[in-house]
């Protein structure tokens, strides 16, 4: 990456992945991959090398989120360089080969683009998820995916809070995407949630075909929700869970939560109000793979974000 004359100039995104069954249970990115796998033709583009690959075959075969560790947050500089091979946690392994065949993380090596699939039991539509919001590249295609499926909608989530980001298996690339499309509950295939994923891929590959050909992409504002915190259930001294989402906050994903707002309800039918300073944006409500993170939703702050302009080194 370099700087000339106010635009950001990139070398050619050639090497992209698109990665399904980080979770295996989350059947979108899984049918995509495999299909894809069979027959690529649909995501060939000009001047890029696109490989689609099944992250996490043993969780795909179980249809279940992992087997030993979750493999999304596997892909820490702890975890890549452990010794150990057969001895380390299954997705620990699946990760050093991940790092080995896509990366290494963090060297000129590594893959370009990496697109990381995933379905949501939240009611959070079609989201990009975003890593830092210094890559005007990602910005700049992000920018790009949302005026193509205009007037549907494809939120931007931006997660780089140094206590809430996570070593993700995307994180691999230079240019790391998360697609997050719901709700699906897990092992389900819906055709809706499956063809949205499948309309954003076409146009994310659309855009890095045009930068490859040396189109110059103009500078703009994305909007972005920045994770903030993440809310857990109310829980009594033994860690049991004692209330429930709210009613009025359940399938509200991306809706202001202002001071006051109903949160949670107990058991017996009690109203939990939210306390926070101000107005805030939650997301991943109720999401089902988060109870065992102790996750009720995250909450997010809107803001927007000035790409620079972008052209080809």
């Amino acid at each position: 990456m370099s700087s000339y004359g106010g635009s950001v100039r990139f070398s050619e995104a050639r090497r992209v992945a698109i990665f399904g069954g980080t979770h295996g249970n989350e059947m979108s990115g899984v049918t995509l991959v495999n299909l894809w796998v069979k027959n690529g033709v649909e995501i060939q583009r000009k001047r890029v090398e696109t490989r689609p690959f099944i992250t996490n075959p043993k969780a795909v075969e179980k249809c279940t989120r992992y087997v030993d560790t979750d493999l999304n947050r596997a892909f820490s500089p702890e975890n890549l360089s452990a010794p150990g091979g057969d001895d380390l946690p299954y997705e620990v392994q699946r990760a050093q080969e991940i790092n080995r065949i896509f990366g290494p993380k963090g060297s000129p090596e590594a893959y370009d683009v990496i697109f990381d699939l995933h379905n949501t039991t939240s009611n959070m539509g079609c989201t990009l998820i975003l890593e830092s919001s210094k890559d005007h590249f990602n910005l700049q295609m992000m920018n790009y995916i949302k005026k193509a499926i205009a007037p549907a909608s494809c939120l931007v989530l931006l997660n780089e809070h140094p206590l809430l980001k996570y070593s993700t298996s995307r994180s691999v690339a230079k240019h790391p995407v998360g697609l997050e499309v719901g709700p699906q509950p897990q092992g389900v295939l819906r055709s809706n949630i499956f063809e949205a994923m499948r309309v954003i891929l076409k146009h994310a590959l659309d855009f890095i075909e045009l930068f490859n050909e040396g189109m110059e992409f103009p500078p703009c504002t994305v909007e972005v929700f920045r994770v903030l915190e993440r809310i857990d259930y109310p829980r009594d001294a033994n860690g049991n869970i004692i209330a429930m989402v709210h009613p009025n906050l359940q399938d509200c994903d991306w809706e202001p939560l202002n001071p006051g707002d109903p949160m949670f309800q107990t058991f017996d039918g009690k109203t939990i109000h939210y306390q926070g300073s101000g107005t805030v944006y939650p997301t991943f409500i109720n999401e089902a793979a988060y109870y065992e993170k102790q996750q009720a939703f995250v909450t997010t702050r809107r803001e927007t974000l000035v790409a620079s302009a972008i052209r080809k080194a």
